[in-house]
């Protein structure tokens, strides 16, 4: 039996470009002699539509193009795709269609729909009774496929949650004795996931005593990365073919060829770089944005950022802009510098100074009816801002988006500035903590050459000076903030575990007081991350759409 897989860049919204690219793997497929060509999930509309499924013409529109497309298809297909239903108390199923001999001929509605973490697809799905069960004619006789569709399959187990789903298709599937499973999935990435997905396919492939087909979504949308790494895995646990990770590829695969190469265990750096990458350059192809901008402060921050931008976008796309004040170090100046010529970037320098200035002057009169003129926070705030003003007058004047440069544990604790550093359309690093900023640079640096650059591209004196917002004389984070080893060991502990306080004290041996202090600054600035920009999914608890907290709470133990 010959299986063909797929899995491409699906756009979501895009039914004319998804059906040419499925006209395209099925053309593709039937060359190479395949039974059957198996795609992602819901790769004729894309994953996820979230509320587009609501909107009147979309779901009919979808069910008119199968239909035209089914009709092309030159072998049997399983193409995922939204369709219309009765009698449930939704009218939509998250559908599985085996288009057959130029129709639609069966279809598998998702049983399972999750509702953690970035998923709500009860919201808008009715779910399916029972898997899709058929028979396959092949030059070695007929086999009888199973379609499970994703979370089916999964049933949170590669997410590490605990998950009370009535029904168990798995276990229907292993009852009907098919020859073959199949798993059309659009799984977002989150780092150690894959290795998770392989080891729940085998054990899949074991209960059901049949060789497992999965086939992820590549590429990325908005705020989910979809790695591929799309795989065939045999009842005995070998890999009987892949598809290479972050990238689009379409191969088949005799099933009775024998067991091929093992996949490497992927690196947590490689996978992270990989990932923003992608997310990064599928964000501005998508948006129609050709370049980006980004402001350089000598930081380990903004070389993280503008090297990724580099690597997903190339150099000539990417304009950094020094925006010096008089707190601005030489070193700092001469760091951004450095950075910009390792990277081949454009790099042009304004002073806030002037526009500092102009403030201080116009706020001085009302300030001083009733206290002090402009100082303390109030003044790094100006500053910060007179940064976001200019950036966002750079990225309007000429059309290059802006790329805001926080990481997550200054989005955790509110150190960075509402409408300054925190402007920009992406915010490529805000799903990783300081310490993992470093370590991802130092990991950069070191592969070099591997991803493309000639020399290491982060300046040194950038990863090993103290890291200092220099909104003040001689500031230093560490002077604001705990050690961001034991902050953000706190952070991932509470924001990804969601442990207790008292537990992650007991834990890294810090005081009650220290614990209290960041326990207030997580709650106090829960504003801001609602106001925050888009920020690709790398951890299980990403700040943005799958973290729904309330700003305006007051929480306490009850003590």
């Amino acid at each position: 039996m010959r299986i063909a897989i797929a899995q491409f860049d699906v756009v979501v919204g895009d039914l004319a470009g998804n059906a040419d690219a499925v006209r395209s793997a099925a053309v593709a497929a039937a060359s190479q002699s395949a039974d059957l060509l198996v795609l992602p999930e819901l790769c004729l509309l894309g994953y996820p539509p979230r509320d587009l499924l609501l909107r009147e013409e979309v779901v009919p529109s979808c069910e008119r193009v199968l239909e035209s497309l089914a009709a092309d298809l030159p072998l049997p297909t399983l193409v995922g795709t939204p369709r219309r239903i009765t009698g449930g108390r939704r009218p939509i199923a998250n559908s599985i269609a085996l288009c057959r001999g130029g129709r639609v001929e069966a279809w598998h509605d998702k049983m399972l729909l999750p509702t953690y973490d970035v998923f709500d697809e009860a919201r808008w799905f009715e779910p399916g009774e029972r898997p899709l069960v058929f028979d396959l004619e092949t030059p070695g006789g007929v086999r009888r496929i199973g379609v499970l569709a994703c979370e089916d399959l999964w049933r949170a187990e590669d997410v590490g949650l605990e998950t009370r789903y009535e029904v168990d298709p798995v276990a229907m599937i292993a009852d009907a004795g098919c020859d073959l499973v199949v798993n059309p999935s659009a799984s977002p990435f989150v780092v150690g996931k894959s290795t998770r997905h392989r080891s729940i396919l085998v054990d899949v492939a074991a209960r059901v005593d049949a060789p497992v087909v999965m086939v992820n979504q590549s590429g990325a949308c908005d705020d989910l990365v979809f790695d591929g790494g799309s795989m065939i895995v045999s009842p005995c646990g070998g890999v009987l073919g892949r598809l290479d990770r972050f990238q689009p590829g379409q191969e088949t695969f005799d099933l009775d060829a024998g067991v091929s190469d093992a996949p490497d265990e992927p690196s947590v750096h490689a996978d992270r770089f990989e990932a923003i990458r992608l997310a990064l350059g599928s964000y501005c192809r998508r948006t129609g944005h050709g370049s980006v901008l980004l402001g350089l402060s000598g930081g380990i921050d903004s070389a993280l950022v503008a090297t990724l931008a580099v690597a997903a976008l190339g150099p000539d796309a990417v304009l950094g802009v020094l925006l010096p004040s008089r707190y601005s170090s030489e070193g700092s100046r001469s760091d951004s510098r450095d950075l910009a010529a390792r990277l081949g970037i454009r790099a042009e320098e304004m002073s806030i100074e002037p526009l500092h200035a102009t403030v201080s002057s116009t706020l001085e009169p009302v300030l001083r009816v009733d206290g002090d003129g402009l100082e303390g926070l109030a003044d790094e705030n100006v500053q910060a801002r007179s940064r976001g003003l200019l950036l966002m007058a750079l990225s309007n004047a000429r059309g290059r988006m802006l790329l805001s440069t926080s990481n997550k544990s200054e989005l955790a604790v509110g150190y960075s500035t509402l409408y300054g550093d925190m402007c920009g359309g992406y915010a490529p690093i805000g799903d990783l903590y300081k310490t993992e900023v470093f370590e991802l640079s130092r990991w950069i640096n070191a592969s070099h050459r591997a991803l493309g650059f000639e020399t290491p591209p982060i300046p040194v004196a950038s990863i090993e000076k103290p890291p200092s917002a220099e909104l003040r004389p001689d500031q230093r984070d560490d002077e604001s903030l705990p050690d961001y080893e034991v902050l953000d060991a706190y952070l991932q502990g509470r924001i990804d575990e969601a442990r207790s306080p008292e537990s992650l004290r007991e834990m890294l041996g810090v005081d009650a007081d220290l614990v209290r202090r960041i326990e207030r600054l997580l709650a106090i600035s829960e504003f801001k991350r609602y106001q925050a920009t888009i920020i690709p999914k790398l951890s299980p608890r990403t700040f943005g759409r799958g973290r729904e907290m309330p700003v305006a709470a007051r929480w306490n133990p009850g003590d």
